[in-house]
């Protein structure tokens, strides 16, 4: 089963197991601690904690869930943030893994996380967050569950900084600078002054250049980079004209070397979605997930086009996600989990799921 980041209030969300940032003698604290304590019924989930008295740091421990439509807590306690040396990544991924287990041995089958040790421990957000999603992402590439990462708002959440800069300026190079040229032919239709006029800091040639397919080579500095677009032959593109989206796709799955079960999970897809595709040759997948089985396979961008077309989709330059999503296969990145990282950073809509 897949992984979505949602931005909500973990005490509504309608899962078999939530997960509380506890503190060691697993008393009632604040931000997610506190709200999940008033929700659940204090007294009552109080009291189980009274009963177990202790949780060690990176460990877990479970309790009813009382009031919440959650059936099941399960206490994890977080490290303190020292100064990163002091074996904090380690604690931190664990409290996530054995979290994961024990709800696992439970037969759960769907649970809703924080950014455990994020608020009064004082871990980092952006560090804390690739920690979540790599401890997560590695454990559904075993398991079947269902794994909500819930920020409650969106200052909560933090993409690295040089992440987010590296994708900013390349939406700024490929997005905004497009729907200018696109802003200008309308000004001039309509008699006004165009943009390209009124813009001294840009050249002519170089707004006009962004009309081009952006795959160039300026915007790829690494040789995966440029592998990733590698153009695909005319006879490949000749032989397979008449093959619908499942057909072509399960082949890719074979050339690749691929199980279903290693593409659905790569494309963080719910096993039952990805049968239907399997039973169903003329199956037209939505456009999410579509893209998301082309980077579970690993396309460079004439591949990923080739395969959307079949269900009647594209790449658009005019369109912020597309953009995302190309700035990740130009860099040869196919991890589906930071892809809807940088897509919900973005508040873009997510692969999968």
């Amino acid at each position: 089963m897949p992984f979505q980041i949602v931005r909500n209030d973990i005490v509504n969300m309608s899962v078999d197991v939530i997960v509380n940032a506890a503190n060691a003698s697993l008393k009632m604290g604040g931000g997610v601690c506190g709200a999940i304590f008033k929700a659940a019924n204090p007294a009552k989930l109080e009291h189980a904690c009274d009963a177990i008295g202790y949780c060690a740091t990176g460990e877990v421990v479970m309790t009813e869930g009382f009031d919440l439509p959650a059936k099941a807590i399960i206490h994890a306690v977080g490290p303190v943030w020292r100064d990163g040396k002091s074996g904090e990544a380690k604690l931190l991924s664990k409290c996530y893994e054995q979290a994961l287990k024990l709800a696992l041995s439970k037969g759960f089958e769907s649970i809703a996380f924080p950014l455990i040790a994020t608020g009064i421990f004082g871990y980092p957000k952006d560090e804390a967050l690739r920690i979540a999603i790599d401890t997560i992402s590695k454990f559904l590439m075993q398991h079947d569950m269902m794994v909500y990462l819930v920020v409650y708002d969106k200052s909560a959440y933090k993409l690295s900084e040089k992440l987010f800069s590296a994708i900013e300026n390349y939406i700024d190079d490929h997005y905004v600078e497009t729907h200018l040229v696109v802003r200008d032919a309308q000004r001039e239709f309509d008699g006004l002054p165009s943009y390209r006029n009124a813009t001294s800091n840009l050249s002519l040639e170089f707004i006009e250049s962004l009309e081009a397919p952006i795959a160039s080579e300026n915007s790829i500095t690494s040789k995966k980079s440029k592998a990733s677009i590698l153009k695909r032959s005319l006879t490949d593109v000749v032989n397979q004209l008449d093959e619908s989206f499942a057909t072509m796709l399960f082949r890719l799955i074979d050339v690749k070397s691929l199980t279903d079960v290693a593409t659905y999970k790569r494309a963080n897809l719910d096993r039952k979605l990805f049968s239907k595709i399997r039973s169903d040759k003329h199956y037209n997948p939505s456009k999410s997930t579509a893209i998301a089985l082309a980077i579970a396979l690993e396309l460079n961008l004439d591949e990923t086009r080739d395969l959307l077309s079949k269900a009647g989709y594209t790449l658009s330059q005019s369109n912020k996600s597309d953009v995302i999503i190309r700035f990740f296969i130009e860099e040869g990145n196919y991890n589906i989990f930071e892809i809807n990282e940088a897509l919900f950073a973005f508040d873009q809509g997510l692969l999968g799921a």
